[in-house]
């Protein structure tokens, strides 16, 4: 447990150093998606009518040793405490694209990855269902002209040999304000079949994101 303790402090100093910069850097991600750091705290670039972009840079740790800006890991075999995480999202002209980036993980290893209504928790259940565009009337929602890849947003990886991952999707459309919370990583590649479309396996980890 101390050395846990002791790895998330130097994890948050690590973040705290790069804020200054990082901060500076989330206007340019509404030029292009990014792919660079981004601070520890939500960033938003400025109102109005132009592009927005929202930006959160954290590591994971268990709840117990878990700070406000931190990640959240429910499972420290499959998500090891100190895995690193980015998401940058960039919306403007209707539209949402994503960026999610990952280091520290298992090499080799395919999880799935949604995005979800609520903020994270020390429940995996915290973060609620998955963000849809349409509302499925039906909760928990497994039919897939609900729960697919353009009513959702999946971000499923696979990590390379060094515990990294990078993925990008767009959706053609917007969050709705409030509606979307959190970043969730499962255990697995996304399913599509009736029945259990947008199923994914436990959660392992989550990252709270005030999306625009």
């Amino acid at each position: 447990m101390q050395a846990v303790a002791g790895a998330a402090r130097a994890a948050r100093a690590v973040v705290r150093r790069r804020a200054g910069a990082a901060l500076a850097a989330v206007p340019a991600a509404v030029a292009l998606l990014p792919t660079g750091a981004v601070g520890p705290a939500p960033a938003a670039a400025p109102a109005g009518d132009g592009p927005r972009a929202v930006a959160r840079d954290a590591y994971f740790l268990p709840p117990a040793n878990a700070e406000p800006d931190d990640g959240l890991t429910y499972d420290p075999a499959l998500v090891p405490a100190g895995a690193g995480i980015t998401v940058v999202e960039v919306a403007r002209d209707g539209g949402t694209r994503l960026r999610l980036s990952l280091t520290g993980l298992l090499p080799g290893r395919t999880y799935g990855a949604h995005v979800h209504t609520r903020p994270c928790g020390a429940s995996p259940d915290d973060a609620g269902p998955h963000y849809q565009d349409v509302r499925d009337p039906v909760q928990p929602s497994v039919d897939p002209a609900y729960a697919n890849a353009e009513n959702e947003v999946w971000l499923d990886f696979t990590t390379d040999h060094r515990g990294k991952a990078h993925t990008t999707t767009r959706q053609d459309w917007r969050f709705r304000p409030g509606g979307a919370r959190s970043v969730v990583v499962h255990e697995h590649a996304t399913t599509t079949h009736p029945g259990e479309a947008g199923m994914a396996g436990a959660r392992l980890a989550c990252l709270s994101v005030p999306f625009e």
